[in-house]
C-alpha cells in the first residue's frame, strides 16, 4: 500500500467531497469485474434461453449500464460524470460454473470512473442473482475489483493477473 492520504477525509479527519475544480481534463478509463458462481443447472438455464424472466444477460447489462451512470446517486461523495462510453460484458465459463462480469467506463474529464466501472459490475452481478434466485438461492458474487485505470494524476494502475 502506498503512504497516500485519503482524498475523502479533511484535515479535520471529516468525509468531504474532494474538490476537482482545478483538475486537468483527460481522458479516463477504468475497467472492473465481478464474477457470479453458480450450479451447472442454472448456468445452463441462462445460456439456453429457457430462462422464464427472458434474456438474462441483456436485462443484466442494461442494469450495468444504468448504474455506472447512477453511481455519483448511489456511492456518497461520488462525482455525477458525463460517461463517454460504459460496457458490460458477461462472459460464461461452464467449467467453473460461472459468469465473469467485465465493465469499462470511460470520459473526458477531472476525476476517475473506477467506482463506476466496478458500480457497473456489481449491479450487473445483482442483477443476474435477482433474475435467477428463483431457480438457485446460493449463488455466490465474488471478485469485485479494479482490473485497470488509466488517466488523471495517479498514472496508469493495472492488476495483477
Amino acid at each position: 500500500m502506498s503512504d497516500s492520504q485519503l482524498t475523502h477525509i479533511n484535515q479535520s479527519g471529516e468525509a468531504h467531497m474532494v474538490d476537482v475544480g482545478e483538475k486537468a481534463v483527460t481522458t479516463r478509463i477504468a475497467r472492473a469485474q465481478a464474477t457470479i458462481t453458480m450450479a451447472p443447472e442454472t448456468l445452463e438455464l441462462i445460456l439456453s434461453g429457457q430462462h422464464h424472466k427472458g434474456d438474462v444477460f441483456a436485462t443484466c447489462r442494461i442494469a450495468g449500464i444504468q448504474a455506472a451512470k447512477r453511481t455519483w446517486d448511489l456511492i456518497p461523495l461520488c462525482h455525477p460524470l458525463m460517461l463517454s462510453k460504459v460496457e458490460v460484458d458477461l462472459i460464461p465459463d461452464t467449467e467453473n460454473h460461472c459468469v465473469r462480469i467485465e465493465t469499462l467506463c470511460k470520459l473526458s474529464g477531472k476525476t476517475g470512473v473506477e467506482m463506476e466501472a466496478l458500480t457497473a459490475a456489481s449491479v450487473a452481478a445483482l442483477t443476474l442473482y435477482d433474475m435467477c434466485k428463483a431457480v438457485q438461492k446460493d449463488m455466490v458474487i465474488s471478485e469485485v475489483k479494479l482490473l485497470e485505470k488509466q488517466g488523471g494524476k495517479s498514472g496508469h494502475f493495472k492488476a495483477e493477473s
